[in-house]
């Protein structure tokens, strides 16, 4: 079985009866559990409606670095993350590719995220891009201990992720590790702890080969697996159980009941 371990439902350009279909054609590929992750804490309440009614759907609650006009104070995520049915924090983290004078922005709300989660001892999901230096050392800084995380829709390199490993964190792929392109990301998929990874699909976004051009969806995880899978020379079955595994011990609020 497998988890689409980030994914954005309530971006997906469908209504509630074609979301329906979207989560069952998933499960019909085997994919058993979504994470609904949050870019923005003033619309968590409606992303919260538009999941609320699948009960293999979890939730996320946090600021995008690219979402800072949504920018909230530290109280009100505390309120929110708070929340029983808020299983990790974020999406949080640095994005210097798309905004990087936002700098400064990126940098409080990253710290307030990682505040928050060492408080409610929930895991950060983190998003980062053309910001390793930045995003690690701010890590080390307000990281407590006992926080865990992922750094998720990795595109860096493989001495980023081997640090973040070291601080306890896994990485999770996308469609991304699929592209032509990717060379270099595959060879971190390649390197990587398997006990360390997850796969995910960004979803709506980032669609895999071969369904370049398609809005992505939950179901198309299968593909991410399948192709980090023949680069490890394993079976898709033996990925899918680490990946599968990994995701519970992070996201250790959401019960495992297959």
């Amino acid at each position: 079985m497998y988890v689409d371990s980030h994914c954005h439902l309530d971006r997906l350009d469908q209504d509630h009866a074609q979301l329906t279909k979207t989560l069952e054609f998933a499960q019909q590929r085997g994919v058993e559990h979504f994470l609904c992750v949050s870019v923005s804490v003033n619309e968590f309440e409606s992303m919260r409606k538009t999941v609320a009614p699948f009960n293999n759907v979890s939730m996320s609650c946090g600021v995008h670095p690219l979402h800072q006009e949504d920018r909230c104070e530290i109280d009100q995520l505390r309120q929110v993350c708070q929340r029983d049915d808020v299983v990790a924090v974020g999406e949080t983290g640095l994005d210097y590719y798309y905004s990087a004078d936002t700098k400064t922005v990126q940098m409080a709300s990253f710290i307030d995220h990682i505040h928050v989660a060492n408080e409610t001892g929930k895991p950060l999901i983190i998003h980062t891009r053309d910001a390793r230096e930045d995003t690690l050392a701010t890590l080390e800084t307000h990281l407590a201990s006992h926080t865990k995380g992922v750094l998720h829709c990795f595109t860096e390199s493989l001495e980023m992720a081997e640090r973040a490993i070291e601080m306890g964190f896994y990485i999770s792929f996308s469609g991304i590790v699929t592209f032509r392109s990717a060379d270099e990301l595959r060879a971190v998929a390649k390197a990587i702890p398997l006990d360390r990874m997850l796969i995910e699909t960004d979803s709506p976004w980032l669609a895999p080969v071969p369904h370049r051009g398609k809005q992505n969806q939950p179901g198309f995880v299968v593909e991410v697996a399948e192709c980090i899978a023949n680069l490890r020379g394993i079976s898709t079955a033996t990925l899918a159980e680490a990946t599968t595994r990994n995701f519970y011990s992070l996201f250790d609020r959401i019960s495992h009941v297959s």
